[in-house]
C-alpha cells in the first residue's frame, strides 16, 4: 500500500509540471534574435523600394484616413500606413509623438504605395 501511494504521488508530481521546479529547472523563456536588424529608412527611400521590401520608418502619424489607414510623415515626405488595430497595443499616439513603424512596402498596380505596418512603438 505504501508503494502504491508513493507511486501515485510521483505520478501526480510529474504530470503537473512541478517536476521541472522540483528538479531545479525552470521553464525556458521565449527566445529570439538579439543583434543588428534593419536600419531606419526614410519615406522617400521606402517609396522607391520594391513591393514587399521590409522597412523601418521614424516620423509621426498626422491623420486618420479611415479604414485603418493613417497618414505617416517624416522629413522627406508622406505615405499611407495601414495599421491594424492590434498593433496599437493600447498606445495612444498624437501627431506630436515620434513613432517607429516596421512593416513592408505595399505596391499595387495603379495605386499609391503604402506601408503595411507590423509593429508600432512610440519613440518620444
Amino acid at each position: 500500500m505504501k508503494k502504491l501511494l508513493t507511486l501515485a504521488a510521483a505520478l501526480a508530481l510529474f504530470s503537473t509540471g512541478a517536476h521541472a521546479q522540483f528538479a531545479g529547472g525552470t521553464q525556458a523563456p521565449a527566445g529570439g534574435f538579439k543583434g543588428p536588424g534593419l536600419s531606419v529608412s526614410t519615406v522617400a527611400q521606402a517609396l522607391d523600394m520594391h513591393d514587399d521590401s521590409p522597412v523601418v520608418l521614424q516620423g509621426s502619424i498626422q491623420q486618420n484616413l479611415g479604414d485603418e489607414k493613417y497618414l505617416f510623415k517624416d522629413a522627406t515626405g508622406t505615405v499611407v500606413a495601414d495599421i491594424d488595430n492590434k498593433y496599437w497595443a493600447g498606445q495612444t499616439v498624437t501627431p506630436e509623438n515620434t513613432v517607429e513603424i516596421s512593416g513592408t512596402v505595399d505596391k499595387e498596380f495603379m495605386e499609391k504605395t503604402e506601408i503595411d505596418v507590423k509593429s508600432l512603438r512610440i519613440v518620444k
